[in-house]
């Protein structure tokens, strides 16, 4: 896949400062950023598998909670399908639901921050959500599209 304001950024940061990660990345380019966290092939390739078509709605995250947790079956997957959950959520949130935009804190963990400031760790949910099927990814988004 090529990234190219991430092969910019690698270039520069790899040798002065490696830490800095994909924090100092958003800064520079928060629309690529975006576009990167939304992609979730893993989740997407699963969820066509079973049938569904992820179309960045809430309808879609209520379709997924009610999907047969088979990856559960697969310890090594539930971790990275966690991960995408949580990103696709995010992006769903980011694009329903208004002042809702993505945050990436300085240790590189994403999340989304509401118009009210309140940040939501949509990767820890995702995870959770991929683990034991709480909460469901539509339950969050409820709460996010509330405030």
């Amino acid at each position: 896949m090529n990234i190219p304001f991430l092969d910019k950024w690698r270039r520069r940061h790899t040798a002065t400062d490696p830490a800095k990660g994909l924090a100092a990345v958003f800064e520079e380019d928060p629309d690529g950023v975006a576009a990167l966290l939304s992609e979730c092939e893993l989740l997407r390739s699963q969820a066509s598998a079973a049938g569904l078509e992820l179309d960045d709605s809430p309808a879609s995250l209520a379709a997924l909670d009610q999907l047969l947790p088979r990856w559960r079956d697969d310890p090594e997957l539930l971790p990275w399908l966690g991960n995408d959950a949580g990103l696709y959520l995010g992006t769903v949130v980011v694009r329903t639901v208004p002042g809702a935009t993505w945050h990436v804190w300085p240790g590189g963990s994403p999340v989304v921050r509401l118009k009210t400031g309140r940040d939501i760790q949509v990767v820890e949910a995702g995870l959770d959500w991929a683990v034991q099927g709480a909460p469901e990814l539509s339950q969050v988004y409820g709460e996010a599209s509330e405030t």
